[in-house]
């Protein structure tokens, strides 16, 4: 029995697909589009978006040893010369040093606000790419109602539902083909948002470490 319903499930599972790739007309094919820039901008976060990738180990072991030796010239030159999170941080930090420890205390925070912002604007793409696809499932929707009510008016009382199948079909598939790349979507924003504040939060608390020899310099 179950060797006898296999194919038929192949069948009906393909002829599904085939409904969602070709019912949706050009809207559709614009959000099968979207659902492709999603998932790339998806991976790209996962990949890139990880505090060892953003400042490897190896530089910030590299500055701390620098700064150690009081060799403050060479810590900022090497974090000019690496641009990230953290070294960004301490370019505008190490500079005001003989201002005394508010003002290198200052210069961070402010520096570590925009990389905050910069991390959170990589992740909010996530969340532009859920918000459109949605939008486009509802034009859809839209403009499959309004194709299956021109329908009626031109055929009138002769007017049958599979006359109406197409629009409404349209409509229908539009609206899952948006949901279904919205969902994910926001899912993941929400992972990433949490975890590029979660990176923040730790790059902050380095800052502080490292800095904090300034305090009575």
């Amino acid at each position: 029995a179950v060797a006898l319903a296999t194919p038929a499930y192949a069948a009906e599972s393909s002829s599904f697909l085939t409904k969602l790739l070709m019912g949706g007309g050009v809207i559709g094919w614009v959000i099968i589009f979207l659902s492709v820039a999603t998932l790339a901008v998806v991976i790209e976060l996962a990949v890139n978006l990880r505090r060892d990738k953003i400042c490897p180990p190896e530089l910030v072991d590299e500055i701390e040893a620098l700064l150690e030796e009081e060799e403050y010239q060479e810590a900022l030159e090497l974090c000019e010369s690496e641009p990230n999170f953290l070294t960004n941080c301490l370019a505008a930090g190490l500079p005001r040093l003989n201002e005394g420890y508010p003002k290198v205390k200052e210069a961070l925070e402010a520096q570590a606000g925009i990389e905050a912002v910069k991390l959170q604007q990589r992740v909010s793409w996530v969340l532009f790419l859920s918000n459109v696809a949605p939008m486009l499932g509802l034009f859809g929707t839209v403009f499959g109602m309004i194709n299956a009510f021109d329908t009626i008016v031109q055929m009138g009382a002769k007017v049958t539902p599979s006359d109406l199948a197409a629009g409404i079909s349209t409509a229908l598939i539009t609206t899952f083909l948006g949901l279904l790349v919205a969902i994910p979507a926001l899912a993941a924003y929400q992972f990433f948002r949490n975890k590029a504040t979660r990176i923040s939060i730790d790059f902050a608390g380095i800052l502080e470490d490292m800095t904090e020899r300034f305090r009575n310099r």
